[in-house]
């Protein structure tokens, strides 16, 4: 049985998931798995509005090459700690039995939308205009709704929630102190 505790950092779209896991794996000398690395079009339900209107059961978003790889890197690891950016926490059955502990990342949904917005922009090519109007009509149709509904079901199983803006440094300084206490 292995020793290693697996650190799911979640969170809407924009929270700094990414950036907080890495930041983290760096800080701790430990491995780390993205969750977009993971995922393809197969991912998600066809229609997500319906999806949402259906109940947003969060086990029909599906990443079987996820969660072997994190299988394979559980029975693999030597460090304490595996950081995984899972943006639905323990809410997800195939991946609840593989987490240990859930860090939400809870941040006001229009920060996590200037967060997006920024990232297309930055991304400077032709249809980045394009690529931010047809994302807001998404974002004002149903992803909104989606965000705050899978926020609000992570939020019921994480053990540590993060809810106000502050610098990475801080964020990670207080889940690393927290880690430690466990």
């Amino acid at each position: 049985m292995s020793f290693t505790k697996v650190i799911a950092i979640s969170g809407a779209s924009g929270a700094g998931k990414t950036t907080v896991v890495k930041q983290l794996a760096k800080d701790f000398n430990s491995p780390f798995l993205l969750f977009d690395d993971f995922t393809d079009k197969e991912s998600y339900p066809d229609n997500m509005k319906k999806w949402l209107s259906d109940g947003a059961d969060l086990s029909l978003i599906e990443t079987p090459r996820f969660v072997s790889a994190l299988q394979q890197a559980i029975s693999a690891s030597i460090t304490p700690y595996i950081f995984v950016e899972e943006p639905f926490g323990k809410e997800r059955q195939a991946m609840s039995p593989l987490i240990d502990y859930v860090v939400l990342l809870d941040l006001p949904l229009e920060i996590c939308l200037l967060r997006i917005i920024k990232r297309h922009t930055e991304q400077r090519n032709l249809n980045t205009i394009n690529s931010i109007s047809i994302y807001l009509d998404k974002y004002e149709d149903h992803f909104r709704d989606i965000y705050k509904e899978t926020v609000r079901q992570v939020r019921s199983n994480s053990d540590l929630i993060i809810d106000e803006r502050t610098s990475l440094i801080d964020i990670t300084t207080v889940i690393g102190h927290w880690l430690e206490s466990n």
